[in-house]
């Protein structure tokens, strides 16, 4: 049973989706006005291990993100770009889609653009004001008040006496002592260009048609209601969206719907960087495309974006991470060890077919196809405690634990397995893979070699047969400028695509 540590309740609950058919999942996606730094990424791995999670349990998980393209960070920054918006906002999403496609983040079903949602988010906001939750100010824009919601606080766990009602603030994020009515619509400034739309609200008993643009809080109440409608099951993202964004989405949603909008609520924390908070003022602020010029050499088989991947793997959700580059090192070590053994499980087995093929008459065949019970215990043990690990609030830290203690269980097997058994075995790898995606699962053994990478590696093992290991460490550093590495193992030597 999959059990959730829910941030409005603050607890660890038993997880009871609405309905059995299918879990409706939200999560909020990026302003795309600039880059994504690594803990914006941090949170979005975070958010795909949870998903992947669901579906590995056999959850039926239909995911949806919005972008913010229309904000006071995005008209703000296209105009220094000199930028239309929709060209400066299309630039940055595609960015953004590249860089999680490249640490193996999983698309949500839908992504959607919140300047798709202008006119449910009028319909929305029309629905409050008829409601009395909302009111037209003097400037024009567009209030929630907060006095309205008699929840309003649970979710960041505000005590509401304090909160200033009928006092207005304008800004998308502000802190908690600065908690107020808070803008819906925001009124057309010179400043702003023609990034404002003309849209009808409702005043009194006249409606009126002037230009405004939506407030970051209301997009993903719209996307919400458009996509998943009035009830999901849960609502993620990073802990420092509970207040203002995620309290002011709760008073939105249910003062339209009078339903309770999200059943359950999971935040990550923060990503320290060397044991200090990120920021550009020290220094340590990065994205992944600075991480990819740092570490050129390790992105053409992906072991950069596997290490990153798993440096967040490798932390509490509920805890701040610290990244640092020597962390991420170690994990080129891990990464590269995970590769090697499933190299060495594809040779094996290749052999032991080999062997098949040769022997169908002989008795001792039965050994190619058996797999020893006590093998099967073994892997039943593993694949339990995976599964108990992740229904423990998404324990990924002692889930890992477990998939590091099968690869030295196989490593020590490896060559006492039989072939169906090397078959179980990669397909467990495959199986842990499904939440983590760490692994790479390419067969090198099948790789063609040019001829003179083949020639070179005959010249080297000639020169170690005549303890020329000058001339054979040479032939070596040559074979690695193509792009090739020597194996030397139990089975001799090979050479395979670095």
């Amino acid at each position: 049973m999959l059990n959730i540590y829910n941030t409005l309740t603050r607890e660890k609950e038993k997880f009871k989706p609405l309905r059995q058919e299918v879990v409706k999942v939200y999560f909020c996606g990026p302003t795309v006005y600039n880059y994504a730094h690594i803990w914006n990424l941090r949170a979005y791995i975070f958010e795909d291990l949870v998903i992947r999670t669901l579906r590995f349990l056999w959850y039926n998980a239909n995911v949806v993100m919005n972008l913010t393209d229309i904000d006071d960070k995005t008209i703000r920054d296209s105009q220094k770009a000199g930028e239309t918006l929709i060209d400066f906002t299309q630039k940055y999403t595609k960015i953004f889609l590249d860089d999680i496609e490249k640490i193996g983040i999983k698309k949500a079903d839908k992504i959607v653009p919140i300047s798709t949602l202008i006119d449910e988010m009028v319909d929305m906001t029309n629905k409050l004001i008829k409601k009395w939750y909302a009111y037209i100010w003097e400037d024009h824009s567009i209030y929630y008040d907060i006095s309205k919601f008699k929840d309003y606080g649970k979710l960041a766990h505000l005590d509401f006496k304090w909160m200033k009602s009928s006092v207005r603030i304008d800004n998308d994020e502000y802190e908690k002592e600065n908690a107020s009515d808070f803008v819906l619509w925001k009124a057309w400034k010179s400043t702003d260009w023609e990034n404002y739309r003309e849209k009808e609200f409702i005043k009194w008993e006249e409606n009126i048609v002037i230009k405004w643009r939506p407030g970051w809080h209301i997009e993903c109440s719209a996307c919400n209601l458009v996509h998943l409608w009035a009830e999901i099951d849960i609502h993620m993202g990073w802990v420092d969206l509970i207040f203002p964004h995620h309290q002011n989405e709760i008073a939105q949603t249910e003062a339209v719907t009078w339903k309770k909008f999200s059943k359950y609520w999971i935040h990550s924390w923060h990503l320290m960087v060397d044991g200090k908070k990120m920021s550009k003022s020290l220094g340590n602020f990065y994205t992944l495309r600075d991480i990819e010029e740092k570490y050129a050499w390790k992105v053409s088989n992906s072991v950069l974006f596997r290490s990153f991947r798993l440096a967040f793997i490798n932390g509490k959700y509920r805890d701040n991470i610290d990244f640092s580059f020597n962390k991420l090192e170690q994990n080129f070590n891990s990464i590269e060890r995970i590769d090697e053994t499933i190299k060495k499980l594809y040779l094996a087995r290749k052999t032991l077919v080999s062997e098949k093929d040769f022997t169908t008459q002989k008795s001792w065949v039965l050994k190619v196809k058996w797999i020893r019970r006590e093998f099967r215990d073994n892997m039943q043990v593993f694949v339990t405690d995976f599964i108990e690990k992740l229904e423990d609030d998404f324990d990924f830290v002692e889930a890992l634990a477990v998939f590091f203690n099968y690869l030295t269980f196989v490593n020590k097997e490896l060559q006492n397995l039989t072939l169906e058994e090397y078959n179980a075995v990669i397909d467990m790898f495959k199986t842990f893979d499904e939440v983590f995606w760490i692994i790479d699962f390419t067969d090198n053994t099948e790789v063609e070699i040019p001829e003179n990478v083949s020639e070179k590696l005959k010249s080297r093992n000639e020169a170690k047969k005549n303890k020329d290991f000058s001339l054979a460490d040479k032939i070596r550093d040559e074979i690695d400028v193509l792009g090739y590495k020597i194996v030397d193992d139990r089975n001799g030597s090979r050479v395979e695509r670095r």
